[in-house]
C-alpha cells in the first residue's frame, strides 16, 4: 500500500462561525505545524459538500449546530500542503465546548484585534477579509 500524498487525501472544509463580534476558534491536542489554533474544520466524507463538512465538523468539535452561508474561497494550505475550503457560518443553536477530546483542548470566542495572537502567522485573505468586515459590525 502507497502512502496518500496531501493532494490525493480528501479536501478540508474549515468553519468561520462569527457572533457577537467574535470568531470561533478551537485549538488542536496535538499541534500540525504551526497550526495550534485554527477554526471547527474536518476532512470532506464521501459526496459531501464544503458545506455540509463545515456543518457536521462544527457539530462533532464543539457541540455547535450551524448553517452555512457560503464558500469564502478555497486554497492548498502552505502549512500543510491539504486543499481547504473555507465557509462562513451563523449559529443556530448551541454553546461551543470541547464536545471531540481525542482532537481539541479548547475553544475560544476570539476578537477581531485578538487574531494575531492566535494566528500568528496570518489567515488565509479571503478569510481575513470576511472578518475585517464580520467582526467590525
Amino acid at each position: 500500500m502507497t502512502e496518500q500524498t496531501a493532494q490525493e487525501r480528501p479536501g478540508i472544509a474549515a468553519a468561520i462561525v462569527v457572533q457577537d463580534g467574535a470568531v470561533l476558534m478551537v485549538r488542536r491536542r496535538v499541534a500540525e505545524g504551526q497550526l495550534s489554533w485554527q477554526f471547527p474544520a474536518g476532512e470532506i466524507e464521501g459526496t459531501e459538500t464544503p458545506e455540509q463538512a463545515a456543518v457536521r465538523e462544527t457539530s462533532e468539535e464543539v457541540g455547535v449546530e450551524v448553517t452555512a452561508l457560503k464558500v469564502l474561497g478555497e486554497r492548498v494550505h502552505p502549512k500543510t500542503g491539504r486543499k481547504m475550503t473555507y465557509v462562513a457560518c451563523v449559529v443556530e443553536s448551541g454553546a461551543p465546548y470541547v464536545a471531540d477530546d481525542d482532537e481539541l483542548a479548547e475553544v475560544a470566542w476570539v476578537r477581531h484585534a485578538q487574531i494575531p495572537a492566535y494566528v500568528p502567522y496570518g489567515l488565509f485573505d479571503a478569510v481575513q477579509v470576511y472578518l475585517d468586515a464580520a467582526l467590525s459590525r
